[in-house]
């Protein structure tokens, strides 16, 4: 159950933080942005690196 929450807040972060870069760059080269994609996206990479990172160390959540 742990491990269920720790992916649910990075998931809610990586969102977060994903949408706040996709405005910045969006902001910087004058485009449009798809808040949802980009949300997306960095949930599933963050997901992944977390996951990887924590099977790859010797400590666990």
């Amino acid at each position: 159950m742990r491990t269920v929450i720790a992916n649910i807040t990075v998931i809610f972060w990586a969102f977060i933080f994903g949408d706040v870069l996709g405005y910045i760059n969006s902001a910087l080269s004058s485009v449009t942005v798809n808040y949802v994609g980009v949300g997306i996206v960095a949930a599933v990479v963050a997901l992944i690196a977390v996951n990887g990172i924590n099977l790859l160390s010797d400590k666990r959540i």
